[in-house]
């Protein structure tokens, strides 16, 4: 094992815990098709290449608020996301790495 500090200015886990109708989960709400978004449109700017990773997350266990979208290591949280706030989100990872 090698330890080392982490690459990433910003870590994005987004929740796409499926739990099959058993019980909500975060990837009722979209909450894949919310990473693919924010994957592509962070992909899309070149000042947060290399500096911003956005991942998919199992549960981060809040999942009846999700889908949710912890932004790391700045503990930011967001809950009940929807592809609607990607503009909101685009914006705190800015601000995370300014």
């Amino acid at each position: 094992m090698q330890r080392a500090v982490s690459p990433f200015l910003c870590h994005v886990l987004v929740c796409t815990n499926d739990r099959h109708g058993a019980r909500k989960a975060c990837a009722d709400g979209a909450s894949v098709q919310l990473r693919e978004q924010l994957k592509e449109a962070v992909g899309q700017r070149p000042h947060l290449k290399g500096r911003v990773r956005v991942s998919a997350a199992g549960c981060l266990g809040l999942c009846a608020q999700g889908p949710n979208v912890l932004l790391y290591p700045q503990s930011l949280w967001f809950s009940g996301v929807t592809p609607a706030d990607l503009p909101q989100l685009l914006a705190a990872i800015e601000q995370a790495v300014a």
